[in-house]
């Protein structure tokens, strides 16, 4: 196994975007991609490390970069702002994510047919919107994201399958919310799972998160959640 990695410049609204890709160079031929969508922060070495455990289990990934080249939030009072603008234009958004999405698509190593997509925190609402979009991933999977839906107009039925790992202590996310998104993806004829992990809350995979009521690191929520992602795409692709 040689775990590569790649810093890809890509364009798209608002761009440059700088976002960095992983593949285990000793496959052969393309593969399977699966797009690594950021938290709050933005894209940084957590995600590229991510990008690296997934390469190593066959994929090619790619650590996407939505705010820009150079912009980077750090933890504190001002950690949203990108983020937050953002979130005011959905429909940005999206045009965002399809831009990394086509240059997942495009890399060398990647079968572009054969797409999936993975989010943490904002990033987990960011991959419910590319399958709300009907974009071309066959999966996707929340993990402690955010449920809202957006202000466009979404597919039905909707043919990505969905899994969504979530805190069930989760303020950000509160059980109204997990049962709204269940309705949701029901009435869009959806395949569709939650794991509802109790004990934990938001950011429940994120080791240098800040522990306070409702958020934090969670050791059994965080590997759990792994597996059952790693399970929904050896099913997906038949691996």
């Amino acid at each position: 196994m040689a775990i590569r990695r790649r810093t890809i410049v890509y364009q798209g609204p608002g761009g440059p975007f700088e976002g960095v890709a992983a593949w285990d160079d000793s496959v052969a031929g393309t593969r399977p991609g699966v797009l690594v969508v950021p938290n709050i922060l933005g894209q940084k070495e957590a995600d590229n490390l991510v990008a690296d455990r997934l390469a190593a289990l066959g994929y090619v990934a790619l650590a996407a970069d939505l705010y820009g080249q150079g912009k980077r939030a750090t933890r504190g009072p001002d950690q949203s702002l990108y983020m937050d603008q953002l979130n005011a234009d959905r429909g940005l958004l999206l045009e965002r994510l399809r831009a990394s999405l086509a240059t997942l698509a495009g890399l060398e190593e990647a079968d572009e047919a054969r797409l999936a997509a993975i989010g943490y925190c904002f990033g987990g609402k960011c991959v419910l919107d590319l399958a709300r979009s009907g974009a071309r991933v066959a999966a996707v999977t929340s993990f402690h994201g955010l449920y809202d839906r957006p202000p466009y107009d979404t597919v039905s039925p909707m043919k990505a399958r969905v899994l969504v790992c979530h805190g069930w202590d989760d303020p950000l996310a509160p059980p109204d919310a997990v049962v709204g998104l269940g309705r949701e993806l029901t009435e869009a004829g959806a395949d569709w799972q939650v794991h509802a992990h109790g004990g934990a809350g938001h950011a429940f995979t994120d080791k240098g998160s800040p522990p306070q009521k409702g958020f934090g690191y969670n050791e059994s929520a965080d590997r759990r959640s792994w597996t059952a992602m790693k399970n929904l795409l050896a099913e997906t692709f038949r691996r």
